[in-house]
């Protein structure tokens, strides 16, 4: 075996062992003592984030880093990982330790569909009983049931979360029920509940609804959103709130009819194009694994974005362009970008696509400055 100053390579290697077991035992370390953060944080009634302090630990890093001799760009992808960990960590244990639903029950309506599952942890989290209804399962009879009209509505909470349409009808009959806990649906459009929703509200029912926006596979909420929705009842929105409030997403109050004009442009339009985008590549005359050879940046990201569209379920993302009222108009503001953008190319007017992009980057510079307040970090 080859020498290298003395050591071996297999020396090398289980000193390289070591060293990462000593990394991970400190990054466990740094958990437990962002627990106890945590926990003072909560008891003084301060906020889980603190960008500022975020930017001097990185700063800090990134100086250490260069007088150690590591790239400090490495050094800072390493500890963002950590501070997300520690940020999930802590917002997990103050929804625990929030015990809002501590002696209370909920009934998840598709609890056993991506984002029912997701509800179900999150309402178990916080020390609800939670059953589950959904014709996917076969029922218990005590906390599952294949059937919802079979499960107990004599709960301080049912979240309904089925297909949108199917979301329309369960409401419609629940308020002919008229169950006294709070009620609200999880829809990514609501014209299609829309009526149901405040029949139920004029029927007395406490009910609302909600738009969680981020997928089932978030584990933490900050630079999340949840959208919340009156439908005649102000302190439904006010309960449905107070579930989300010792977690980092963003609370935001919207009207029913505002909601589904916004969602044309952040979900009909990123859709479509990644749908798009992903059914150009299929049509096109170059293969798959040439194009796997010479992937660009940019061409990647973009495809990693098309991959994880692909991935959702196609009839979900169709009653989601189809249902909404608005997707007319955004699908037509995109059909004369790209027309205009074929037209720039194949006449050869760079003034025309240079414009172009210039309306594109002011707008999403607004959109930065918007979203972080300036800051050019998150």
């Amino acid at each position: 075996m080859t020498e290298q100053n003395g050591k071996s390579l297999e020396a090398l290697r289980d000193e390289l062992d070591r060293i990462d077991r000593e990394l991970v035992e400190r990054a466990a370390e740094r958990q437990r003592i962002v627990s106890e953060i945590g926990r003072i944080k909560k008891s003084a009634g301060r906020q889980l984030r603190d960008f500022r302090r975020e930017r001097q630990v990185l700063d800090g890093v990134r100086a250490h880093a260069a007088d150690s001799g590591l790239d400090p760009d490495v050094a800072e992808r390493l500890l963002t990982t950590l501070i997300e960990a520690s940020l999930t960590r802590q917002e997990t244990e103050r929804v625990a330790l929030s015990a809002r639903g501590e002696g209370r029950r909920a009934l998840v309506v598709g609890g056993a569909g991506r984002m029912g599952r997701w509800l179900v942890r999150f309402l178990d989290s916080q020390g609800f009983d939670v059953t589950v209804a959904d014709a996917a399962v076969d029922g218990d009879g005590v906390n599952v049931f294949s059937d919802w009209r079979e499960a107990p509505l004599d709960v301080d909470l049912i979240v309904v979360a089925a297909p949108i349409d199917a979301s329309r009808r369960i409401i419609e009959e629940l308020a002919l029920l008229r169950p006294a806990g709070l009620l609200f649906d999880v829809a990514s459009i609501k014209a299609p509940l829309v009526g149901a929703l405040r029949r139920a509200a004029e029927a007395g029912l406490k009910i609302c609804s909600v738009h969680p926006m981020f997928g089932p596979d978030t584990r933490l909420l900050a630079g999340h959103h949840v959208l919340l929705a009156d439908c005649g009842n102000a302190g439904a929105v006010r309960q449905a709130r107070a579930l989300f409030d010792e977690t980092m997403a963003a609370l935001v109050e919207v009207s029913l009819d505002e909601h589904d004009r916004l969602m044309a442009w952040v979900l009909g339009l990123s859709h479509a194009l990644n749908v798009a985008f992903g059914a150009a590549l299929a049509d096109s005359d170059v293969g798959a694994d040439q194009l796997a050879a010479i992937s660009s940046t940019t061409f990647q990201r973009q495809l990693d974005i098309a991959t994880d569209v692909a991935a959702e379920n196609p009839e979900l993302y169709f009653e989601i362009q189809r249902l909404n009222p608005y997707e007319g108009t955004m699908l037509a503001a995109l059909r004369r970008s790209l027309e205009t953008l074929e037209a720039s190319v194949l006449e050869g007017d760079s003034k025309s696509f240079v414009g172009l992009m210039q309306r594109g980057a002011d707008w999403t510079e607004r959109h930065r400055v918007a979203r972080t307040g300036g800051r050019d970090d998150d």
